[in-house]
């Protein structure tokens, strides 16, 4: 074999060997990211969880074509980590949680579950579920502060990842005034699951945000109002 011969079999097998090592650290970087989202969002692999719906005002079990384009985002999120969706009206998820990852979409006035969620679980909740006009009409109140919706100019909206005790599936609430602001909230968690499960790992949390002219933006536009997880976990005095 002569030396020109050597040299291009020689370069061959670094190439190959380079090749090989990049495409192993990017399939472990890959994997470790995916157990990262699995364990975020409670989805090993082939496991099952809970999309609940709510009910579109006076659509007789229509579903809001907003919360419908948030779960399929959901949906995308699910398959991503391998595991499976079943699908569920509010009012027929009569079951715990815990054994399951359950993703809970809209507002109490709407989804009975969600009404639930928050008596049971983020007591420090309120929220005006009146039919009648007026400023408060949809409000939040969280502690002592209220949080008004301006229609189609500023809205709010909750996002929860709740647990209810060790090795317990988690929760995930997007509680809106408004449909579209249900998924601003499912948008936001998809595009900074990794920096909330840096912050707050397996623990629960509880985010205000705020949606900007959804008129002119439509979900797309939202600011962090705060982190709600203490006063949103505390019961309101009565007299508030």
């Amino acid at each position: 074999m002569t030396d020109d011969i050597r040299n291009i079999v020689l370069g061959v097998v670094a190439a190959g060997i380079s090749a090989s090592l990049g495409w192993l650290a990017r399939t472990h970087l890959w994997r470790r990211r995916l157990r990262r989202k699995q364990a975020f969002f409670g989805l090993p692999g082939n496991s099952e969880c809970l999309l609940v719906v709510n009910r579109e005002a006076g659509g007789d079990g229509a579903v809001h074509r907003y919360d419908v384009s948030a779960l399929l985002e959901l949906a995308a999120l699910i398959k991503d980590c391998g595991a499976h969706a079943e699908i569920v009206q509010h009012d027929t998820a009569r079951q715990g949680f815990g054994e399951r990852t359950e993703f809970c979409l809209g507002g109490p006035y709407s989804n009975r579950r969600m009404a639930a969620h928050l008596n049971s679980l983020l007591p420090g909740v309120k929220v005006d579920t009146s039919t009648e006009s007026g400023p408060d009409r949809g409000s939040f109140q969280i502690g002592s502060e209220r949080y008004r919706a301006e229609g189609g100019v500023t809205e709010y909206v909750l996002l929860a990842r709740l647990t209810v005790g060790e090795g317990a599936r988690p929760v995930f609430l997007f509680c809106g005034q408004r449909a579209i602001t249900n998924q601003a909230a499912t948008r936001y968690l998809f595009r900074h699951h990794e920096k909330l499960a840096r912050k707050h790992g397996g623990n629960s949390f509880c985010l205000l945000l705020k949606v900007v002219n959804s008129l002119a933006y439509g979900p797309d536009v939202v600011e962090l109002v705060a982190d709600v997880t203490r006063a949103a976990h505390e019961p309101v005095p009565a007299a508030a």
